[in-house]
């Protein structure tokens, strides 16, 4: 199973439609992973149409994003592994240990806001932040993930720089 993952896409202001670079990776994925301040629904409903999306809200989401089905958190099999979802993961110290809390069960923790790319692995539990694709901030270029996983396991990971 290919998932690619996506964080604070922030439409319109960054995210006027999919950008050529992302829609390249999105092409054949199982499902697309939103962790968050997609700011349109209109945009998942672009999204939806490479692959089945499962987005969380974030802070900058508003009722429309809601109504499309976006909930704070959520829980999913994906192909076997247990995932998970949050836009803000809080402060960097004690990452671990809050996500782990939040979410006991989950072998990854995908989640957003900060537009800065973070994987880390502490006690089995895996934590994705795969940036923003449009939205670098403070970062070298725009960032996005793709992610393969068999049996249950994640076998790869890849954070893809978006240059526009």
């Amino acid at each position: 199973m290919r998932l690619a993952l996506l964080s604070d896409t922030h439409a319109p202001r960054h995210w006027k439609a999919c950008p050529p670079a992302v829609a390249a990776r999105l092409d054949g994925v199982d499902a697309i992973l939103h962790a968050g301040d997609v700011c349109t629904a209109a945009t998942l409903d672009e999204l939806a149409r490479f692959a089945p999306v499962h987005a969380v809200r974030g802070n900058n989401d508003g009722p429309d994003v809601a109504r499309w089905g976006a909930p704070e958190r959520c829980e999913l099999d994906l192909g076997g592994l247990a995932v998970a979802m949050v836009h803000d993961s809080g402060a960097r110290q004690g990452r671990a240990a809050r996500l782990r809390r939040m979410f006991p069960t989950a072998d990854l923790v995908v989640f957003g806001h900060s537009h800065i790319p973070w994987d880390e692995t502490v006690d089995g539990q895996r934590a994705i932040n795969p940036g923003s694709p449009t939205d670098k901030r403070r970062q070298p270029h725009g960032t996005m993930g793709l992610l393969e996983v068999v049996d249950g396991h994640i076998v790869d990971y890849e954070l893809i720089e978006v240059r526009r």
